[in-house]
């Protein structure tokens, strides 16, 4: 096996933490209570200074928020679209706040998602167009317009301006190949993921069948390898130990049937969701990917560093424990929990 990329530098790194899924924790440690008694998400002003994110009332009806988190890109998404002149603004500082971050950390693109804002369509589709505009505002970088509908995908294509170059278009797969005709009308690069019409792929042979048929779909309508990057779908191995090498074995097999031209990417930090340790967990797999073909990622790049992945000392032992789990040989990661309770991964 050889790296695709050399350097840190040669890695796409596609920032994937404005997303209305993400969480922050009640009683953590961006959570705050202001002297009123409200609820709040402290975060960074443009210049500096400690602002807050207030927690409207009705997010407290929830079932996130009656576990203990707060959705709190959807509750600025949700105050850019529907509050009064002072909640409109909080919302886009929070947005733009973490724009910034992820573009300081390293982002080549911002992936935005609101699917979970609104089950009604036109809600979606409200909402991504003013999530596109306001990250353009102040980003350096485009954005990675990310939906389960391609309506959805339409309306942030349709609101982008185009001035930070070409946008990314997250995701065309089997079972909506018709997604590729917004590439074209819009000029975009686009993710292409391994996804079967009937589901998620059950193991490395039906990713890797899957990406064909749609490759040749892709390429059909003349659109350049180099604009397209094939996310093989990463699982959680806490969910099973196989995850793991299903992905790596694809990425390789991949590489080597359809060759360097087109970028193979992924949501890499999903393979460590449910375990402690996350961030090892994530550089460790990153190495792993790296070694067998990735080139770009869908991470958060604050939190997972390519650099670091690069430089990885894989003789640690904490490193051994994660890529042992991670390639499938600590089953049910006991020997990784293990370690874990017993301090040795610190």
């Amino acid at each position: 096996m050889s790296r695709a990329i050399d350097s840190a530098d040669q890695f796409t790194v596609i920032g994937e933490n404005i997303h209305t899924t993400r969480i922050v924790l009640r009683n953590g440690r961006r959570a705050t209570t202001l002297q009123d008694g409200t609820e709040a998400i402290t975060f960074r002003s443009s210049e500096g200074g400690n602002r807050h994110l207030t927690v409207p009332e009705h997010f407290k009806e929830t079932q996130a928020y009656e576990q203990g988190q707060l959705k709190h890109f959807m509750i600025a998404v949700w105050k850019g679209v529907h509050g009064d002149a002072e909640e409109r603004a909080e919302g886009a500082a929070y947005i733009e706040y973490e724009a910034r971050r992820q573009i300081r950390a390293g982002a080549h693109f911002l992936d935005l998602n609101v699917d979970e804002v609104s089950h009604v369509v036109e809600e979606q589709k409200r909402s991504m167009r003013w999530l596109v505009q306001t990250v353009q505002e102040v980003a350096t970088v485009p954005p990675s317009v990310d939906s389960s509908l391609p309506d959805v995908i339409a309306e942030g294509l349709a609101a982008y301006d185009g001035a930070l170059g070409r946008p990314l278009l997250n995701s065309v797969a089997l079972e909506r190949v018709d997604v590729l005709d917004l590439v074209k009308q819009h000029d975009t690069r686009v993710i292409a993921t391994a996804a079967g019409e009937q589901g998620m792929p059950n193991d490395a042979k039906e990713r890797v069948a899957n990406v064909g048929q749609l490759l040749e779909a892709v390429l059909s309508r003349s659109i350049s390898p180099d604009d397209v990057y094939v996310d093989a779908l990463v699982f959680p191995i806490s969910v099973s130990g196989e995850f793991g090498r299903h992905y790596l074995d694809a990425v390789k097999t991949i590489r080597d049937e359809f060759g360097r031209e087109i970028h193979v990417t992924g949501g890499l930090s999903n393979v460590s969701f449910g375990l402690p340790k996350r961030r090892l967990i994530n550089e460790t797999f990153l190495y792993l990917a790296l070694e067998h073909g990735v080139d770009s990622g869908i991470i958060d790049p604050i939190q997972t560093k390519v650099r670091r992945a690069l430089e990885l000392d894989t003789e640690s032992e904490p490193v051994k424990l994660a890529m042992s789990m991670l390639m499938g040989e600590d089953e049910f990661c006991v020997n990784f929990l293990g370690a874990y309770r017993e301090g040795k991964l610190d």
